[in-house]
């Protein structure tokens, strides 16, 4: 998934200022008193802190004219004092009126930050299978990270910044008109609207190159993240030099947008600079007149000056966050779509929890693609009843893992149903049906931690003594216990550091913590030599004791004991029975039996095939 940004002509307009309306519940939340108090607060100091500043140039007016007065009052020296204090006191007031406020509204800023980012992270992991194998993880995390960055941008620079800046610049017109007349609330007026409407037209024009940048940007840090994961497979290949040239690719590709984007700023900064000069010079040169007519003082051509330099600093500050800002709504924008994606499967309103009476699973007349043009599964009918142990077998593509895949219900089925003890899978909650379900996959993925916490993974709020039992059961307690670091060991990104043996090993000992009724077993000894393989058979059908299991296996050698066989062939089941059944049909399996133990006569005997050997 990519990080989305404006496309070419695109107005920051309806579709981004909306995302502030989504925004408003987080910085409000219900049954958060104290962050509502901050809130009022902060606003309170907001104003407090924009009358300071508008007042300073008044103050600095007054002082000017005691000290030119010519009267020789004894005053001429205490009354600019005075002023002179008053001065710097409002100035100081204006900055610790502002400091004050964004300390009192960073926690309501970082707790919206942070239930918003909770929030997006729930809702992704509730989103279908599908999602999650179509995505691209390094576009999908820069999407999160852009979205959360910018609520916090939004919070202070619009909330605090750009908008007290426009309600500044309109009081300091205000004033200027007041004290004068309109031709010095004007040329700011016309000067600051030049500047903005300069502004958002080149903006505009630089949208495209700021798109191209953030998509190279994309494509490098998934290119990377992608390698990374693969590190292994680059190495098996030695391919370096072929991932590092793909990466200098849209490396190269961000280098030439990068340095486009920042020439085009330097063209904006410069037309800025032109226009805020010009409204200078043109207010100063009204000044000095009135000063000249004896209309006007020279504190009022200081004050004057002041409220230009004082306008003129936001105005610039205004243009260089401007991008920012509308990038900011664009990023935001794009994590409130994600966080408002459907679920291809979602709970339906009021369903209950599963209420397991023993394990019974039942697929009835099910039929099923990942896409609907293309059936994976074809009218599979089966039950395992209540303790009993089902393997299904049969070549690879023929639907075997999609089985897994539904009685979890990762995805629906399109027709037909999967019940456990009667209840359609569909009628219940997925958290009670995935919690009454274990399972060991073929391709075990562990978290970068430690293998402690990968076994206590299956139950997280176990003691210590049974994650040790089901580390046992699995067979690898003796091999953490003589590591170094024992069960601290970290196993590395997705378990790196680990044999495909041993992750599969801590894959069983913390299915075996979680303790299910239903257990699944996906090629679970696939990695697996024979004498370990052997081993931990006994210990799964230890466990698997009165527990309802489908074992989805490839060697037919670790499915002999169970109660029935499915053989699945293009996702139809062609036959179903005992192992001694369907030897005795000469039909599939028989075929598939004879090969394998063809072949494992050839291993132990070492008489292999060359190019076998070879391998």
């Amino acid at each position: 998934m990519r990080a989305t940004t404006i496309e070419p002509g695109q107005k920051a307009t309806l579709g981004q200022l909306k995302v502030l309306t989504n925004l408003l519940p987080y910085l409000w939340p219900e049954g958060r008193a104290d962050l509502k108090t901050r809130v009022l607060a902060a606003l309170v100091l907001l104003v407090c802190a924009k009358v300071a500043t508008v007042t300073v140039p008044l103050v600095l007016r007054e002082a000017v004219d005691a000290l030119t007065a010519e009267d020789g009052s004894n005053l001429i020296l205490v009354l600019p004092l005075g002023l002179l204090l008053a001065y710097g006191s409002v100035r100081v007031a204006a900055l610790a009126f502002g400091e004050l406020r964004d300390a009192l509204f960073a926690r309501v800023a970082q707790n919206a930050v942070r239930r918003v980012a909770l929030a997006t992270f729930r809702h992704i992991h509730a989103l279908s299978l599908r999602f999650h194998l179509e995505r691209q993880t390094g576009g999908l995390s820069r999407a999160i990270d852009r979205g959360t960055k910018g609520i916090e941008f939004l919070l202070f620079f619009t909330a605090f910044s750009v908008i007290p800046t426009l309600i500044e610049i309109l009081l300091a017109c205000g004033i200027l008109w007041a004290l004068f007349d309109w031709r010095f609330a004007v040329v700011p007026f016309v000067t600051i609207a030049g500047f903005v409407v300069f502004t958002f037209k080149v903006t505009e024009w630089r949208i495209e190159i700021r798109k191209r940048m953030n998509d190279a940007d994309n494509d490098a840090n998934t290119k990377s993240i992608d390698s990374l994961l693969n590190y292994e497979t680059v190495k098996y290949f030695g391919n370096e030099g072929h991932e590092a040239a793909r990466y200098d690719v849209a490396l190269a590709g961000y280098e030439k947008a990068s340095i486009k984007s920042r020439t085009s700023l330097s063209l904006l900064n410069v037309g800025q600079s032109i226009i805020i000069a010009i409204g200078i010079t043109l207010l100063m040169i009204l000044a000095a007149q009135g000063v000249v007519a004896g209309t006007m003082t020279v504190g009022d051509f200081v004050m004057v000056n002041a409220y230009l330099l004082q306008l003129a600093m936001p105005l610039n500050f205004l243009g260089t966050v401007y991008r920012e800002i509308k990038q900011s709504l664009i990023d935001l924008e794009t994590m409130f779509k994600l966080l408002k994606s459907d679920a291809e499967v979602t709970d339906k309103p009021g369903a209950p929890a599963l209420a397991l009476k023993g394990g019974e699973v039942a697929f009835d007349h099910v039929s099923f693609g990942y896409d609907p043009r293309r059936p994976i599964l074809k009218d599979v009918s089966f039950t395992v009843k209540a303790g009993d142990t089902v393997a299904i077998v049969g070549p690879s593509g023929a639907g075997k893992s999609t089985i897994s895949r539904i009685l979890f219900r990762f995805y629906d089925v399109l027709e037909g149903s999967v019940k456990i003890d009667g209840q359609d899978l569909r009628d219940v909650t997925q958290d009670s049906l995935r919690a009454a379900i274990g399972i060991v996959p073929q391709d075990t993925v562990l978290f970068n931690d430690t293998v402690g916490y990968n076994v206590a993974y299956g139950r997280p709020e176990a003691s210590e003594e049974e994650m040790v039992r089901a580390a046992k059961l699995a067979q690898i307690h003796d091999f953490v216990e003589g590591l170094p670091d024992g069960y601290a060991t970290t196993v590395g990104e997705r378990g790196l550091k680990l044999s495909g043996g041993e992750k599969q090993r801590v894959a069983i000992a913390r299915t075996i913590l979680k303790g299910p009724q239903i257990l699944l077993f996906d090629e679970a000894t696939s990695a697996l030599d024979t004498k370990t393989e052997r081993e931990i058979q006994a210990s799964l059908k230890e466990v698997s004791r009165d527990r309802t299991t489908l074992v989805i296996a490839h060697r037919l050698s670790t499915v002999v004991e169970a109660d029935e066989i499915l053989v699945l062939e293009q996702g139809r089941i062609v036959e179903r029975g005992k192992h001694e059944t369907l030897l005795a049909q000469h039909g599939v399996y028989a075929q598939m039996w004879a090969r394998q133990q063809a072949a494992r006569s050839e291993d132990e005997s070492g008489d292999k095939p060359a190019e076998t050997a070879a391998e």
